[in-house]
C-alpha cells in the first residue's frame, strides 16, 4: 500500500491539481506552424532515411517501457521537502515540454493526413511517444499528491507561431538536448545508486532513446531542405537556435540547481556536459555550430545566469515598477551584450568538417 506523502506548499487550481508554472522565456513553449508549407515539403533527398525511421518507430521498441511496477508503490516520505519541491518542479517542466510536443505532432499529423501521408504517419508516431512521456511524468507527480490538468494547459496556454524551418531547428535541438540530459543523469545514477531516490530515473536510458530517434527524424527533415544548411541564412539560423537553446538550458539548470545537487550532480558540470554533447550532435545536422570550447563561452553564459537570478530577486521585491525597471535595465543590457558577443563569435564550420554531405 502506498503511504500518503505530505503535500508540498504548491498553488493549486483545485485539490491535487497544480497551477501551471507562470509562462516566461524559460518555460516550455506551445507551438503552431504553417501546416500547408509542411505538407508541401519535398523529402526526396532524405526519403530512404525517413522511411527507415518510420519502420523503426512502427516497431515501437518502448511499447512496454512506460508501465509502473511495484517500485512505484511505496512511501516517498523519506524525501525531504526541499528535494520534493525541486523534483516536482523538474517533473512539471518535463511534462509540459513533452505535452507541448504531443500537441504539435498530433496537429501536424491531423493536418497532413491525406496530403503528405509519409509525414502524417511519422508525426502520429512521435505524438504517441510524447503522450506516453507526458502521462508517465504526470503520474509521477501524483505520487506527491499533485498533478497537471493537461486539458487546462491545452486550453489556456499561449501558442507561439513558428515557421516550419524554425520548428525543425528548434525541435531537433530540443530532442537532442533532451537525450543528453536524460542519459547523463542515468549514467551518473548508475554509478551512484545511493542518489537514485525515485524509480523514474531507472527509465531514463530507454526513455532517452525516444528522444534520440525523434532528433534523428528532424535531422532527416532538416537535411531534406538544402536551404536550411546550404545557404548563409541557414548558417545564421543554426547559430541562433543553438545559442537560444543553450542559453535556456544554462539558465534553467542553474535556476534549479537544488534538483541537480539532490542527485549528486554539480549543476555547472552537468550543464557543460549536456551542451558540449548536444553541440557535437548538432554538427552532424547543422551547417555551423558554436565553439563551446572557447573559455569565454561558458564565462559569458554564466554571467547571464547570475543576472537572471538577480532579475528574479528584483521581480520578487516590493519595489515600485519604476525602481524595478531601473534596476533591471543594466542587467538586461549586460545579458544582451554577452549573448550578442557569443552569437558573433567565430563558429565551427560543420559542413567543412563533414567533408561529405549526407
Amino acid at each position: 500500500m502506498t503511504t500518503t506523502v505530505p503535500q508540498p506548499q504548491i498553488d493549486e487550481l483545485k485539490p491535487g491539481v497544480k497551477v501551471p508554472a507562470k509562462e516566461t522565456i524559460l518555460t516550455p513553449r506551445f507551438y503552431v506552424t504553417d501546416f500547408d508549407k509542411v505538407a508541401a515539403m519535398d523529402l526526396s533527398l532524405q526519403e530512404e532515411e525517413i522511411d527507415a525511421m518510420i519502420g523503426e518507430m512502427q516497431a515501437d521498441y518502448n511499447r512496454y517501457h512506460f508501465v509502473r511496477d511495484e517500485e512505484f508503490e511505496q512511501s516517498w516520505e523519506h524525501i525531504d521537502e526541499q528535494t520534493r519541491l525541486a523534483f516536482v518542479d523538474f517533473l512539471e517542466r518535463s511534462c509540459t515540454s513533452e505535452f507541448s510536443g504531443f500537441l504539435l505532432f498530433k496537429e501536424l499529423s491531423r493536418k497532413l493526413k491525406g496530403r503528405n501521408p509519409r509525414l502524417a504517419e511519422i508525426f502520429a508516431l512521435m505524438a504517441r511517444d510524447e503522450a506516453r512521456h507526458a502521462g508517465f511524468l504526470n503520474k509521477a507527480m501524483s505520487d506527491f499528491n499533485i498533478r497537471l490538468d493537461l486539458g487546462y494547459l491545452t486550453r489556456n496556454r499561449s501558442y507561439t507561431f513558428f515557421k516550419p524551418e524554425w520548428i525543425i531547428y528548434a525541435v531537433y535541438l530540443s530532442e537532442k538536448i533532451g537525450y543528453w540530459r536524460y542519459i547523463t543523469i542515468f549514467r551518473h545514477l548508475e554509478q551512484n545508486p545511493d542518489r537514485q531516490f525515485y524509480p523514474l530515473f531507472k527509465r531514463f536510458e530507454s526513455w532517452c532513446q525516444d528522444e534520440n530517434r525523434h532528433g534523428d527524424i528532424f535531422k532527416a527533415l532538416l537535411r531534406s531542405q538544402p536551404k536550411m544548411w546550404k545557404s548563409w541564412q541557414g548558417r545564421l539560423w543554426s547559430r541562433f537556435f543553438l545559442l537560444t537553446v543553450f542559453a535556456t538550458h544554462s539558465l534553467t539548470v542553474l535556476e534549479r540547481a537544488d534538483f541537480y545537487r539532490s542527485l549528486g550532480l554539480d549543476p555547472y558540470e552537468f550543464d557543460k556536459t549536456v551542451i558540449r554533447n548536444t553541440n557535437a550532435s548538432a554538427a552532424r545536422a547543422f551547417p555551423e555550430v558554436l565553439d563551446v570550447e572557447r573559455p569565454e563561452f561558458f564565462e559569458r553564459m554564466y554571467r547571464c545566469a547570475e543576472r537572471n537570478e538577480q532579475l528574479a530577486a528584483i521581480s520578487a521585491s516590493n519595489d515600485s515598477k519604476l525602481a524595478k525597471f531601473l534596476k533591471k535595465a543594466p542587467l538586461l543590457l549586460g545579458t544582451m551584450a554577452d549573448l550578442t558577443r557569443l552569437y558573433f563569435m567565430r563558429p565551427i564550420d560543420a559542413e567543412a568538417l563533414r567533408g561529405e554531405v549526407y
